[in-house]
């Protein structure tokens, strides 16, 4: 059954002519600058920003707090030849800020230590054990954080204490009681009023780095590229211009470290961009982080031993492996623990990596549609992560039951948390008390943006160039999406491992292409069956022996309508999980079902079609398969009526029991045929039978066969039969709906 994931939100995208002529004289397509104009660039200057973004846009680093404070103690600290430590975060956010702050230090001369913390022994943020380790045996005395810190109190605290000063960057959520550091520096922080708040923890890194330097290091753009994207933050404004030029930079990147991690990627440099990155490098670099010691990475981004490169490289490819299956074992068994029952899942295991939860979590929510609390259980103690749809403010949901919690924090999709393993009911029972009380329709789905309405027959690759001018795509400047519609389903077959994907070949008049759509290779026969289907869909390049052709990638589909899949031939497969009508069995309660399986068809149709007029299938698939197929023998011909009659009538009495299959073979007749036809003429009073005996009763008065009830319910059969084995899926429908006689 083909069901839509989302709320398709179409817009009526419009532009004034006065933009239009500005962007076609900047070489837009009419459909690209009116989405454009709908994104809120609307002016000459705002139009000359985006296209060509320029490193002399980007904010006056001494806009950012403290900016001054921390320049002045690190010029002061490499002058004094103090040891520095950078600590950073074990994401791939944290391991660029930290290779960003690295490289700068040492190319002013600093004596530089670097740590990422590891998530299973030191947890997120400034760790006192580990600043206390760094202070006593190895000298530090001045601590920079990246990507981490604002929130870090106790362990800034305490170095600050031991004579340490700690200069914080960081960009994560400000909370109500700053630490107590030598600086914050924090696009966010109350007592600037910096022109940009989104920069991601590499970013910020970046902007001090420039005001070190005194100039902009193109040369690291690379790493703030990978860490941007990594992150997620808002490709509007600074990081347009950040990411717009280190994808450049990344594409010829002198880092041996990235050049062997794309080449074990497969990735040509000169295919380098905001998915290859999101979906490829930084995933790797993650999982380091997921699984493992992070710090490795540090040496991957910044060394020069290409033959330590290419091993690093390689064990972070491994450990990417190793974490898809990780997550999908604990998928699998995570799924099976599912209570249908509850609004909110608490789902909790030992043994389960901590490290990969908020992805299992995150997957079972596109499934669910609900609230997921995926948990680790280690001495007694329950550590994960939680995702939540649109509907469910996590955080609001659970912030009034803190003491339920040994550590909580998140936002309203996502949250992480730490709680004794006795208060996980507590935690289940307040998820569906929030969603109960505050009356919310999880059956309700999340919107989906749709940009603009696609004509296949105008689409080309120069439309995508033109499309591809917007990039690079991220939070705040998302890929356009575009609708299709009124077009024919050439082909459909599944793909890759395990059948899991599907391509579809779509045409529309002259023009035709190809639509990749991933996950859904068991929908392949609803796919190539559907009627008035609708494809939300993104564009994309696909490049093949030489060749360069422009497909479309899907990101939803619906039908508009009763959906009707025809698998009546012997090898078509039934979908998984929807109920089957099987009338030699008891039936399934179909209450609330949206979609059905005719497995067979009764001889009377009465009680489908009632079943059909009770209740509104959103899908029906019809494998109508028939027992007794009258509709392959017919109801019987006067000849062949005659010759029965004239057979029978031989014999003063015939066996029934024994002799019928000789005399079905006699007659030419099928068996099933033959026995209605006897049965009708018991019916008209031509033979008796008494105890399988059948005898010719000669006195009988002549009458029609179409006089039989048994005949004219044979002749129903017949056509009913037709129909099911023979008709449309639409003609059959609509008969069992009552809309055809």
């Amino acid at each position: 059954m083909i069901t839509s994931k989302y709320d398709w939100q179409l817009a009526s995208p419009s532009a004034d002519e006065a933009f239009l002529a500005l962007a076609k004289k900047a070489g837009l397509e009419a459909s690209v600058a009116t989405l454009l104009y709908e994104r809120g660039i609307q002016t000459k200057e705002d139009l000359e920003d985006f296209l060509e973004p320029k490193l002399e846009k980007l904010h006056d680093p001494y806009l950012l707090h403290d900016m001054d404070k921390a320049v002045e103690r690190i010029r002061r600290a490499i002058e004094d030849y103090e040891q520095i430590l950078i600590y950073g975060d074990y994401d791939a956010d944290g391991m660029t800020s930290a290779s960003i702050m690295k490289e700068t230090l040492e190319q002013m001369g600093a004596e530089v230590q670097v740590y990422l913390p590891n998530r299973f022994t030191d947890g997120y943020g400034p760790n006192e054990s580990v600043y206390k380790y760094f202070i006593e045996q190895q000298g530090i005395s001045l601590i920079v954080t990246v990507d981490n810190g604002v929130a870090g109190n106790q362990a800034i605290a305490m170095a600050q204490a031991m004579g340490v000063d700690v200069i914080v960057t960081d960009h994560h959520s400000m909370p109500e009681v700053l630490p107590d550091a030598y600086a914050i520096i924090h696009p966010e922080h109350p007592d600037a009023d910096y022109p940009f708040h989104y920069l991601a923890g590499c970013g910020v890194a970046f902007k001090l780095a420039c005001a070190l330097l005194e100039e902009v290091p193109v040369d690291l753009l690379d790493l703030v590229a990978i860490g941007t994207i990594a992150d997620m933050v808002s490709l509007t404004d600074e990081n347009r211009i950040l990411v717009k030029y280190g994808l450049g930079v990344l594409q010829h990147t002198q880092r041996m470290g990235l050049q062997e991690l794309l080449e074990i990627a497969g990735i040509r440099p000169e295919d380098v961009n905001e998915e290859t990155v999101g979906f490829q490098i930084a995933p790797r670099l993650n999982a380091l982080g997921r699984l493992d010691d992070p710090n490795p990475a540090i040496e991957l981004l910044t060394g020069f031993d290409d033959e330590e490169a290419h091993e690093i490289a390689i064990m972070i490819h491994q450990k990417n492996e190793e974490r898809k299956e990780i997550v999908q074992a604990i998928y699998d068994e995570a799924k099976t623990m599912v209570d249908p029952s509850l609004s909110a899942q608490v789902l909790a295991k030992e043994g389960w990596n901590p490290g990969v939860l908020g992805i299992v979590a995150g997957r079972l929510l596109e499934e669910l549609h609900q609230p997921v609390v995926v948990l680790s259980i280690e001495d007694g103690r329950a550590k994960g992560s939680a995702r939540s749809p649109e509907s469910v403010n996590i955080f609001e949901a659970l912030d009034p039951y803190r003491s339920l919690f040994i550590a909580f924090g998140g936002h309203a999709g996502a949250a992480g948390m730490t709680l004794e393993v006795d208060q996980l009911p507590a935690l289940s029972q307040a998820l569906t008390d929030f969603i109960a009380e505050q009356e919310i329709d999880l059956s309700s789905k999340s919107s989906l943006d749709i940009d603009e309405e696609l004509h296949l027959t105008e689409l080309t690759l120069e439309t995508l160039k033109s499309f591809d001018r917007l990039s690079p795509f991220g939070m705040d400047n998302k890929k356009p999406v575009f609708l299709v519609r009124n077009f024919k389903v050439e082909g459909a077959r599944s793909m890759g491992a395990g059948n899991t994907h599907l391509k579809l070949k779509i045409s529309q008049e002259d023009a035709t292409f190809e639509v990749v759509a991933f996950g859904l290779g068991s929908l392949e026969a609803e796919f190539a069956q559907a009627q008035d289907l609708e494809l939300a869909v993104q564009l994309s390049v696909n490049q093949w022996n030489g060749q360069t052709t422009l497909q479309l990638m899907l990101v939803d589909a619906r039908v508009d309508g009763v959906q009707l899949f025809n698998v009546r031939s012997k090898n078509a497969s039934l979908p998984a999980g929807v109920p089957v009508l099987d009338f030699t069995k008891e039936l399934p309660d179909l209450t609330g079902a949206s979609a059905v399986v005719v497995g067979n068809i009764p001889e009377d149709l009465k009680q489908l079609r009632q079943i059909f007029q009770e209740h509104d299938f959103q899908a029906v698939y019809f494998k109508n398969e028939i027992a007794k197929a009258y509709y392959l023998t017919g109801y019987g011909s006067r000849d062949q009526y005659a010759k029965l009659y004239k057979t029978i009538y031989q014999y003063p009495e015939f066996d029934v029991r024994y002799k019928l299959k000789d005399l079905a073979a006699y007659l030419k007749i099928q068996q099933i045929l033959l026995v209605k036809m006897i049965q009708i003429f018991q019916e008209l009073g031509f033979v008796t039978i008494e105890n399988g005996i059948m005898k010719v009763n000669k006195e009988a008065e002549k009458r029609e066969i179409a006089e039989s009830n048994i005949y004219q319910k044979l002749k129903q059969t017949v056509k009913e039969q037709e129909l099911m084995a023979l008709g449309t899926v639409r003609e059959i429908y609509d008969y069992l709906t009552g809309q055809a006689s």
